[in-house]
């Protein structure tokens, strides 16, 4: 006699988890069916025949629109795990018929997509000119969330914290130091010694107060003894920083892997500002157990590969 799980794993439609991860996802069976391009009727006979299949009530009314229940939510894990294998599944088979082709999906922050990611990704589509790179930018909390939910490969992240580290696994790719930067063009460029005093009433460039970047810059120019300076632009985005530094005006503090890859900036340079060391730990970020895509994979040696020689 065939078990429940036999049962309900031949009953089980691809359709109805994709209908209730849309309705969990959006909040209320009308967003989702607006999300799906269908109608209401069609979602709630979706749900119904999951609940009837799996013999429990999935989903229940919240203070912020339609909630998994318990067993929902373990359907809802089990559903994103069950669309990323597919995924993965179809990536290996076009990879079989195609060992150069493939799609890459990768989280990172927006100046380690500018440095470290931008270097893979030139060096990888050299050697794979029909492989895909989807690279997303978000902040630490966001691209966690992205992993979790499987939307990307992998992270190219500074270390983080995170409340389900048993379930992720973080490779330290290298370590990471702040320098103060300008223009070559800016007449501080010109010096062979300054102290970060004498930069307080320059334009800064800084990143936000709540981004670890803050943090860490907070934290050089309190162990240097120097009042940390106003900013005169605050901005996370490493082009907006690139740009304005590039015209000669401003100084800012940032990762020193931004200066050199893809390719070192001759239009900028290190100022010669004696910071207290810093080290900022930069790696990988995946899922324990998971398996990537072979594009993925190549992006992840590639990965280590740059990190273990910058140069091309």
């Amino acid at each position: 006699m065939a078990s429940r799980v036999d049962r309900a794993g031949r009953r089980l439609k691809l359709r109805d988890l994709d209908v209730f991860m849309a309705v969990a996802q959006a909040g209320g069976m009308g967003r989702a069916a607006t999300r799906l391009h269908t109608s209401q009727p069609a979602i709630s006979r979706s749900i119904s025949a999951l609940e009837e299949t799996l013999g429990v009530r999935l989903l229940e009314r919240g203070p912020h629109g339609v909630e998994p229940t318990e067993y929902g939510r373990a359907l809802l894990d089990g559903s994103i795990a069950v669309f990323d294998d597919l995924r993965q599944m179809v990536g290996r088979i076009e990879s079989l018929a195609d060992p150069g082709a493939g799609e890459a999906r990768i989280g990172t922050t927006t100046f380690l997509a500018a440095s470290v990611v931008s270097a893979v990704v030139d060096r990888l589509s050299r050697r794979h000119p029909r492989m895909t790179f989807v690279v997303l930018t978000a902040s630490g909390e966001a691209l966690h969330r992205e992993l979790v939910q499987r939307n990307v490969d992998l992270l190219v992240v500074r270390r983080f914290t995170a409340g389900d580290q048993e379930k992720l696994r973080f490779e330290l790719l290298f370590d990471d130091s702040f320098v103060v930067a300008a223009s070559a063009q800016s007449p501080w460029a010109r010096r062979r010694r300054i102290r970060l005093s004498e930069l307080a009433n320059e334009p800064w460039l800084l990143p936000p107060p709540e981004s670890v970047a803050s943090q860490v810059a907070r934290e050089i120019f309190r162990a240097s003894g120097v009042d940390y300076p106003r900013p005169t632009v605050v901005t996370l985005t490493a082009e907006v920083r690139m740009s304005l530094l590039a015209t000669g005006r401003f100084v800012t503090i940032l990762p020193e892997s931004v200066l050199r890859l893809p390719l070192k900036r001759a239009d900028l340079k290190v100022l010669p500002v004696a910071l207290p060391p810093t080290r900022v730990p930069n790696g990988i970020v995946t899922i324990r157990g998971r398996r990537l895509s072979p594009a993925a994979e190549r992006f992840l040696e590639c990965t280590r590969e740059v990190a273990r020689c910058p140069a091309q």
